[in-house]
């Protein structure tokens, strides 16, 4: 499984952080163009497929393929 998150469109809400069981995703320290710290992929040989970060986004900025 591969998690992609979308820089330029990501908001840092936080909420795919907290959605993911097994904590792949964490808030990243480098700002996009907003200037918002934006989620990065922490852990990708942790990822399980289970998509719950990419339903919780509000902005479809993560992709799980």
């Amino acid at each position: 499984m591969q998690v992609k998150i979308d820089f330029e469109r990501c908001k840092g809400c936080g909420l795919c952080v907290n959605a993911c069981p097994k904590k792949v995703l964490c808030i990243g320290d480098k700002s996009n163009k907003g200037g918002y710290f934006v989620a990065r992929v922490d852990k990708p040989e942790q990822c399980i497929g289970c998509c719950a970060c990419a339903y919780m986004c509000p902005d479809s900025c993560v992709e799980v393929e």
